[in-house]
């Protein structure tokens, strides 16, 4: 990669963080309430956009997520230094997935940029295709700077051993929406992500509604495990609540191996 476009992509990244100061996140970056939206039937994905006037992005917007992972560019596009502390277990339902939140005190930092962890959550199946495939689940640890600009790092889910790290978690999945539960034990967030370094990095949205653009997404090429009660224990809560591919356009794909 050259200089000049090295330079380039460094600014385009910065300005897809300032314009995500203003982006509207509830319950956890965009898994609240409002007009009821689904994965199915009259709330599915591809209505989202006109189910009310602030969600009209889900339709017209240009940087949408989840993409497919393929063709990106080899590229240095800065580090990605996680430090999460271990934490209790503060797991909810919140009726689209199931969601722990962070305690203060845990951050990643992109390009010399802060962003405390707010929660992390689940999806099934993944909603980033990696070269066309679909893996069985998908994390999402989502941060947010003090500028108030959004972070989110993906982690794919493939069948395997059973997750010790995320035992205390799959163990004790709320069955129903309702309030924050003060569940048994702690979690190390850290023993959650891979151990290779390779990631993809782009700009992209939210991947609810109200689908707000301007996200600084890292999403690691290696994936984790759970063993497949695990996934059957989600799976049975959330059969489907993943955002179909969006189509990429013309943004820049950076392959970090």
């Amino acid at each position: 990669m050259s200089v000049d476009r090295r330079s380039l992509l460094k600014g385009l990244l910065a300005c897809g963080c300032c314009a995500a100061a203003g982006a509207s996140f509830a319950e956890g970056a965009g898994h609240g309430g409002g007009v009821h939206w689904s994965y199915e039937g009259e709330g599915a994905p591809d209505k989202w956009g006109d189910l009310q006037s602030d969600y009209k992005v889900c339709r017209l917007g240009a940087e949408q997520t989840p993409i497919d992972l393929v063709g990106g560019i080899k590229g240095e596009p800065g580090t990605a230094r996680h430090d999460y502390k271990p934490m209790p277990l503060r797991i909810v339902n919140n009726g689209h997935t199931i969601q722990v939140n962070a305690d203060p005190g845990s951050s990643c930092t992109v390009d010399g940029v802060r962003y405390e962890l707010l929660q992390f959550h689940f999806h099934h199946p993944s909603e980033h295709l990696m070269a066309g495939k679909r893996f069985e689940m998908e994390c999402h640890f989502v941060h947010k700077s003090a500028s108030g600009t959004l972070a989110v790092t993906g982690v794919l889910i493939r069948p395997g051993a059973e997750n010790a790290a995320l035992k205390g978690v799959f163990d004790q999945l709320p069955a129903k929406a309702g309030a924050e539960l003060r569940a048994n034990g702690t979690i190390e967030p850290a023993a959650v992500l891979p151990t290779s370094g390779g990631f993809f990095r782009y700009m992209g949205s939210l991947t609810t509604p109200p689908c707000s653009e301007g996200l600084t997404w890292t999403v690691f090429k290696e994936p984790i495990e759970l063993s497949p009660a695990q996934i059957q224990r989600f799976a049975a809560l959330f059969p489907n609540n993943a955002r179909p591919a969006q189509r990429r356009n013309r943004r820049f794909l950076i392959d970090a191996s």
